[in-house]
């Protein structure tokens, strides 16, 4: 997993964070999907050619809805609130220097349902499909109609 913490939104952070995630691949040969929302750095010139030149799939959203990126959602809301990001009223390098410790235990230390109760590092390692412990979540529309919405992962090498 690539990260990077910048003090704007530029294109830079994601090519930064990017670049890392490729360099630290564990499984290099392995078919990879990069799914994003439409921002306007995801959608670059520069974003998608290095997508491209490393032979990434790219998936984005349809139209910007936060459940079709359930997931990154997820991922974002933990790391701001459980970990206590929201607001940090530390200076840029030592939120850096906070950011990277809790990315660290949200991968290494922390157990997850979605990963049947392993680590992300652990469910990463591990050979074969994982028990989903989730079923498909329901979201009320209106008074007459139901939409489900499912959330499929699947095991890319990644």
């Amino acid at each position: 997993m690539g990260w990077a913490f910048r003090k704007d939104l530029s294109t830079q952070g994601c090519l930064d964070a990017l670049v890392m995630a490729i360099n630290i691949r564990k499984y290099p040969l392995e078919k990879l999907i990069h799914h994003s929302d439409r921002g306007a750095q995801y959608c670059s010139k520069a974003y998608v050619d290095l997508l491209t030149q490393n032979n990434v799939a790219i998936s984005m959203t349809e139209n910007g809805d936060p459940y079709e990126n359930a997931i990154a959602e997820r991922v974002n809301g933990i790391l701001k609130m459980e970990f206590d990001m929201y607001g940090s009223k530390t200076n840029f390098k030592e939120t850096t220097r906070k950011i990277r410790t809790n990315i660290q235990t949200y991968n290494e230390l922390r157990p997850h349902a979605s990963c049947d109760y392993l680590t992300p590092e652990q469910a990463h390692l591990k050979a074969g499909l994982l028990n989903k412990r989730w079923k498909p979540k329901k979201y009320k529309i209106n008074k007459n109609s139901t939409c489900i919405a499912q959330t499929e992962i699947t095991n890319l090498g990644v």
